[in-house]
């Protein structure tokens, strides 16, 4: 039985990657088709396709099953996010991806719990599950007998790789997980009364697919759009994701030097997941 292995694909990169991209961005022309398509909505999906671009373009990895349904008795019991032959250790892998956001708060007796802005989704929970759960679909007989449809033989090597942002708090001490990199993303969260006391002229709205990556902008902030997303975050009870920007002086280009969840002052409330 394969235990399920973290994938860091900073490891695989070939040592050029960089100058790809920025050949990319200057002729789109020439960059892959999933980047050209105006970006999804919904952030996992949207990363989904930024992964296959990885696993493809940059490592040349082939994609052998995508989002592959299981199914039992007429039932989907599960499904594969990426079947990959890695061509530099040889082998067929099966990674389980996910990008995730997660804000520490610190509990009774000192525990931390990290929450997802909607507070349905938790930091311990999600891992637990891409480890016992999703990443050992392989070696459930449906899934076997799907990967002998398609030619492959299983249980695979099992890899995961989650990233994100943790968001931590100004006013509480919080713990980071021993699994967390100590060089994970991260950034600060509060409540919308503190946020109402600050300078905001130089904040930026972020949405959805735009969670992905550092902020960067020509224009001018516009506070009053700032504003108003408070406003949201005080009046529907939804958290909202901002960029702090600094505007470098040679250039007139904004670009992000931090970032903040406002959240709403019942967040996370009744809505907390159970253990």
């Amino acid at each position: 039985m394969h235990s399920p292995i973290t994938f860091e694909p900073g490891q695989y990169l070939p040592s050029n990657y960089p100058d790809t991209l920025k050949a990319w961005d200057k002729n789109t022309e020439t960059a892959p088709p999933l980047l050209i398509e105006p970006p999804q909505r919904r952030l996992g999906f949207y990363f989904e396709r930024l992964y296959q671009v990885l696993l493809e373009d940059l490592l040349g990895w082939p994609v052998l099953l995508k989002n592959q349904q299981i199914q039992s008795n007429g039932r989907t019991i599960g499904e594969l996010d990426f079947v990959v032959f890695n061509k530099n250790n040889d082998r067929i892998e099966h990674h389980e991806i996910a990008i995730k956001f997660y804000l520490g708060v610190s509990e009774e007796q000192g525990k931390t719990l990290w929450y997802g802005p909607n507070a349905h989704d938790r930091l311990d929970m999600k891992t637990t599950s891409l480890l016992e759960q999703q990443s050992r679909r392989t070696q459930l007989p449906e899934t076997l007998a799907l990967l002998s449809e398609f030619d492959i033989t299983g249980p695979l090597t099992p890899r995961v790789f989650m990233p994100g942002y943790l968001f931590y708090p100004d006013d509480q001490q919080v713990e980071t997980p021993d699994y967390v990199p100590e060089n994970h993303l991260r950034g600060r969260w509060m409540y919308a009364h503190d946020a109402r006391k600050l300078n905001t002229s130089h904040w930026v709205v972020l949405n959805k697919p735009h969670w992905i990556g550092n902020w960067c902008q020509s224009s001018l902030p516009d506070k009053q759009h700032a504003l108003e997303a408070l406003e949201r975050v005080e009046n529907k009870s939804v958290p909202q994701l901002f960029a702090i920007m600094h505007e470098d002086r040679q250039t007139g280009d904004w670009f992000e030097t931090d970032r903040l969840f406002v959240v709403p002052e019942a967040w996370p409330g009744t809505s907390r997941p159970r253990s």
